[in-house]
């Protein structure tokens, strides 16, 4: 089965949380945010790595602040039994290889892919949920799930990635398919959730992140690489 992924909603805008105008003026007399996580080591092991989305006129990622915690909900409509372990699973692996923290909100009806992120107040949470061809075109073919993450400006300039989402394909994640393959629907989880983190597309089939897997449930050293990379950024 295709582990592809597609990182779509990135976008830029420039409005930030009221809140973050002050986060200079904390930096500036000592009382600058602390990370929940430690951040990883950066293991240069020459895998394949590549990133969702750049700053402008650079080659540095756009990650997650890592001094804020990552919200996500889940929509239940259409999960199979065992797909919410799934979840929590892949999370706790992308969480364990940046050093990102992740806040489980519990439950929502609100689907993945809204289009967009509010302008004003606090950003919406990455919302994981599952689907059909019908509802998101995107997942024609063999398309397991599709992930991506929403971008805006900080208090310095900078692009950080504030919202996602991911969908799951109904017809991939069935029943049977969980019960009889966990480990490898959990790893199609894992590579949407590391496109949310903002990883891109690999040539190397030995990634997760290659965009044609058809049996890698296993990080890789690229995927490794360059998720603790993410998640070592400087904090916003």
């Amino acid at each position: 089965m295709a582990l592809v992924a597609t990182a779509a909603m990135l976008a830029a805008v420039v409005a930030w949380h009221p809140a973050e105008q002050l986060d200079p003026v904390r930096g500036a007399i000592g009382l600058g945010a602390e990370r929940p996580l430690p951040a990883p080591a950066v293991v240069r092991a020459g895998g394949a790595y590549s990133w969702a989305m750049t700053q402008p006129d650079s080659d540095d990622p756009v990650g997650w602040d890592p001094c804020q915690e990552i919200r996500y909900r889940v929509n239940p409509a259409g999960e199979p039994p065992g797909g919410r372990a799934l979840v929590t699973e892949a999370i706790r692996r992308a969480s364990a290889a940046t050093g990102l923290a992740f806040t489980d909100e519990g439950d929502t009806d609100e689907r993945p892919f809204p289009g967009g992120v509010r302008l004003f107040g606090r950003p919406d949470p990455v919302v994981i949920g599952w689907g059909d061809q019908a509802e998101y075109p995107d997942l024609a073919g063999q398309v397991a799930g599709v992930g991506g993450a929403v971008a805006q400006r900080d208090g310095s300039g900078r692009l950080e990635l504030v919202s996602g989402s991911v969908v799951l394909d109904v017809e991939a994640f069935t029943p049977t398919a969980v019960a009889e393959q966990p480990r490898v629907m959990e790893a199609i989880v894992l590579h949407e959730v590391a496109h949310v983190v903002g990883l891109g597309h690999v040539s190397e089939p030995m990634e997760l992140m290659y965009a044609d897997n058809t049996g890698q449930v296993e990080l890789g050293p690229g995927d490794r690489e360059g998720l603790a990379r993410l998640g070592s950024l400087p904090c916003g």
